[in-house]
């Protein structure tokens, strides 16, 4: 008999543990009930803005040296394939400012041509073109741009030859 009472015994304690559980169940799921999308949502924007705003510089710093890069080629090649000192002054500064152009900096970028001879489109001279980007860091305020440094300069440097053979 002691085995029927003790197995009755159990079987009406566990409804009243499982009932128990259920209830503490119910009890703590309500007052967890939408935490962890606000926390997921919370770290998401934690993480997600300074992630977003590092790729966004480091494009447009890949742009302007791309930009750089394509603007003292182009306005080295332009000068040494002019017919004259001022003509290939004239055709590096279109040049570069069409490469500036293609990346959007058309502000903050100049070209600067020298010569290893006089006059510059002498055979066999060296004719080099530096282009000079300053990129304006995103989204940085006006406040903190006076007191800390808010632009990277990008320059690039192409050296072209004059041809020996191409009669002016």
């Amino acid at each position: 008999m002691s085995r029927a009472g003790g197995a009755a015994r159990s079987t009406r304690m566990r409804p009243t543990l499982s009932r128990w559980r259920s209830g503490l169940r119910a009890r703590l799921g309500e007052a967890d009930e939408g935490r962890a999308i606000v926390e997921f949502v919370f770290l998401g924007l934690l993480l997600i803005v300074p992630l977003t705003y590092l790729v966004l510089t480091a494009a447009r710093l890949q742009a302007a040296a791309f930009s750089a890069s394509l603007a003292g080629r182009e306005a080295g090649r332009a000068f040494v394939t002019a017919d004259s000192d001022g003509a290939g002054f004239a055709r590096a500064r279109t040049a570069a400012g069409l490469a500036f152009a293609d990346f959007s900096f058309e502000r903050g970028a100049d070209v600067t041509v020298t010569c290893s001879a006089s006059p510059c489109l002498t055979p066999d001279a060296g004719v080099t073109a530096t282009a000079r980007i300053e990129v304006q860091l995103p989204l940085i305020p006006d406040f903190v741009s006076e007191r800390l440094p808010t632009s990277v300069t990008i320059t690039s440097t192409h050296l072209a030859t004059v041809d020996r053979f191409v009669a002016r």
